[in-house]
């Protein structure tokens, strides 16, 4: 298999650093070939205490060749050297052409997929990026690729013990309300079944449905969307053949013997998700987005430019992020054989 794609997010934050970590340790890790700017990965490597990588310097990613003691970059220049924890438009488009690259790969088949580094959304805002992240814009680059399946893109949070969708994201509580139709939680419904299928080798998904309201509405005295959207998508979804439970109370949902009566959670707002998720998987959870035509995740946490320049950033998050990335472009390449 080819190796993974990544792209090298904001080059002031902490992300080159978690990939000249993880290359530092590159026998545990899966193949991977960074798509970004060379001298600002060396630099990283110094400031980590990392010996200087010998750099196989490449402007195609066909050509990555993934050589013991080599690390193959595929060339996104900076325009002005970064300064860690400052980040700065001037280097917004190469942060852009980062992911673009990182995508055109995997779109051809040179990279099994994209393992994305953290990117700071207002930065590339102030330069004109009309996305709201990572996942729309990955979602744009790949519109015009063919699926079969349902398209998303649907945000997944996962670890080890826990994996969680979310039906709105970056949507203020007051409008989440509003927000939620019994057609769209079908939609990501179907799209998270699938993917735990496809991608995460789960022969029956069982999917466990989360309560908007306070024990998920008690039958409509404590609200009626349970009743009026929630539990109408359950039943849509049961009756096109997925183990889809009715609104369950959010707060007795994610306890260890709970977790064992599903393979996902599918939240209907932002902290309702990530509150237990990263309870559980602070350090190594993992932002995959699902129903996408390639394999695309990124580590669970942001730029974090507060301690970019010191050099002490944990590379658990990307490493796992790595690892799941691997293993479903894996399960994609079987099921192509």
């Amino acid at each position: 298999m080819k190796p993974l794609a990544v792209s090298m997010g904001d080059p002031a934050g902490i992300g080159l650093e978690l990939a000249a970590r993880v290359w530092a340790r590159r026998e545990s890790a899966p193949p991977f070939f960074l798509v970004g700017d060379p001298s600002a990965f060396e630099r990283a490597c110094a400031r980590i205490g990392a010996a200087k990588p010998r750099l196989n310097v490449i402007t195609d990613a066909a050509k990555a060749t993934a050589a013991p003691g080599a690390f193959d970059v595929l060339h996104v220049p900076l325009a002005m050297q970064e300064t860690p924890g400052e980040p700065d438009p001037v280097n917004a488009d190469a942060t852009v052409a980062a992911i673009e690259q990182a995508v055109a790969a995997a779109r051809t088949g040179a990279a099994s997929g994209v393992v994305t580094l953290p990117i700071a959304k207002s930065v590339l805002q102030r330069t004109g990026f009309a996305f709201a992240g990572h996942t729309e814009y990955i979602a744009h680059l790949t519109a015009d690729m063919p699926w079969q399946q349902t398209r998303g893109p649907v945000m997944m949070l996962a670890g080890a013990s826990l994996k969680v969708a979310l039906a709105t994201i970056h949507v203020p509580l007051a409008h989440v309300p509003s927000a939620l139709t019994t057609e769209q939680i079908v939609h990501v419904g179907e799209v998270v079944c699938e993917a735990l299928r496809r991608d995460f080798g789960v022969a029956e998904p069982r999917l466990a449905l989360c309560g908007l309201n306070p024990h998920a509405g008690e039958d409509g005295h404590i609200g009626r969307e349970e009743i009026e959207i929630i539990n109408p998508a359950a039943a849509l979804l049961r009756r096109k053949g997925w183990k889809v439970s009715d609104a369950r109370a959010a707060d007795s949902l994610f306890h260890e013997e709970a977790r064992r009566g599903f393979d996902a959670a599918l939240a209907l707002y932002h902290d309702q998700g990530l509150i237990p998720l990263k309870t559980l998987h602070f350090w190594d959870g993992v932002n995959v987005t699902l129903g996408l035509p390639i394999v695309r995740t990124s580590p669970d946490h942001g730029t974090a430019f507060d301690i970019a320049r010191k050099g002490v950033a944990r590379d658990d998050s990307f490493r796992a992020a790595l690892d799941m990335a691997w293993d479903m472009a894996q399960r994609r390449a079987r099921a192509r054989a």
